[in-house]
């Protein structure tokens, strides 16, 4: 057993059936935010689960169809850049974190999130665990899905509206990325708070 799930063990034994919490996309100028929960079968464990951000994009994607294979339960959400608008990036994925919790098929008895801060309105007792997705293999398969699920939607975005190039950055704020809004403009997908700043 790695230390994930060592750690996922431990927390389980305190506190009963949990799911682990996380999201992606907090940081790009346009697309949603995802946000998703895992409840992992501590009887059957997937190898390999880490920190979606240090896995290849082909460990992700392979890892992405086993965890929803042998999950007992996850939900994905996306969270529109509108509702990022309206809300702003924080408390619109505390919301997307909560929709995910509640649309699980299983009801845990406690939410471990990744960061430093727990969603408010959960109907279940919650705590926060920084670098939680390459500390709890949980937090770890969520990320995963999050990351997955969101690069995912970029693609279709991007063979939408192939002059972005969202495939290259996946809407975050690179070089290439200005010099293209600068060319191009904005579309319904930019999150137009994030592009206030810069004069749009």
């Amino acid at each position: 057993m790695n230390a994930l799930y060592e750690f996922d063990e431990q927390l389980r034994r305190e506190k009963g059936v949990f799911c682990g919490v996380d999201e992606a996309g907090r940081g790009p100028l346009c697309g949603p935010v995802c946000c998703a929960a895992v409840i992992l079968d501590p009887e059957n464990p997937i190898e390999g689960i880490n920190d979606s951000k240090k896995l290849s994009e082909k460990k992700r994607e392979q890892l992405f169809d086993v965890i929803r294979e042998k999950a007992l339960a996850y939900s994905i959400v996306m969270v529109d850049p509108a509702v990022i608008d309206e809300k702003n990036i924080l408390w619109a994925t505390m919301d997307g974190m909560r929709q995910a919790v509640e649309q699980l098929s299983i009801r845990p008895d406690y939410v471990l999130v990744d960061g430093n801060r727990v969603p408010p309105e959960l109907s279940v007792p919650a705590g926060a665990q920084v670098k939680g997705d390459a500390t709890s293999a949980s937090i770890g398969a969520a990320s995963i899905l999050a990351k997955v699920s969101r690069d995912r939607f970029m693609l279709e975005l991007d063979r939408q509206y192939p002059q972005y190039q969202l495939a290259k950055h996946k809407g975050y704020p690179t070089k290439l990325h200005y010099e293209l809004i600068q060319q191009y403009g904005i579309q319904p997908f930019y999150r137009r708070s994030f592009l206030k700043k810069l004069g749009y």
